[in-house]
């Protein structure tokens, strides 16, 4: 017989393996993708409310500093800055190690932290005495902008390193 007249047939080949199922090793390579990406999403959720305080005094400071470009009162604006500060404070360091220190040490407590001693130049040093002062007395000594900028600078930077 011919080759021509074999009653020979093409080859057929296997379909191609699909993708579904997925082998064991995709899932555990998925579990494991989830799992990360829920636990960076509950970090980033716990950052978000531990930095909460943070937000709201930057904000209330900006209130403040509003304030005072209308009403122009140094200590009103000394007060408040004042008890800003101790309250932001308080929400991050432990009340026992903030909520009793007073003049040179609370300054130095300011300065904790912070890249440089904001507190212990005369802007921020001003903050001791100016909320005690005459409001109808001379400020010409006092500097405003650098008071604010070192609470500004103290309310938004961590306390203790921590972010």
């Amino acid at each position: 017989m011919e080759q021509s007249q074999l009653p020979l047939r093409d080859l057929h080949l296997p379909d191609a393996i699909g993708w579904w199922p997925l082998a064991p090793g995709w899932w555990v390579l998925i579990l494991l993708v989830l799992l990360a990406l829920g636990w960076l999403l509950l970090r980033l959720v716990q950052e978000w409310r531990f930095n909460a305080a943070r937000r709201y005094a930057i904000r209330e400071l900006a209130s403040v500093e509003s304030a005072y470009l209308e009403h122009k009162n140094v200590v009103t604006l000394a007060q408040q800055v004042s008890g800003l500060l101790r309250r932001g404070m308080l929400a991050y360091a432990p009340r026992h190690e903030v909520a009793g220190l007073t003049g040179e040490s609370w300054l130095k407590w300011l300065d904790r932290d912070l890249p440089v001693p904001y507190f212990h130049t005369q802007g921020g040093k001003s903050i001791l005495e100016l909320p005690y002062r005459d409001p109808e007395g001379d400020f010409g000594d006092v500097d405003i902008n650098a008071l604010l900028s070192a609470a500004r600078m103290r309310l938004s930077t961590p306390v203790g390193g921590k972010a």
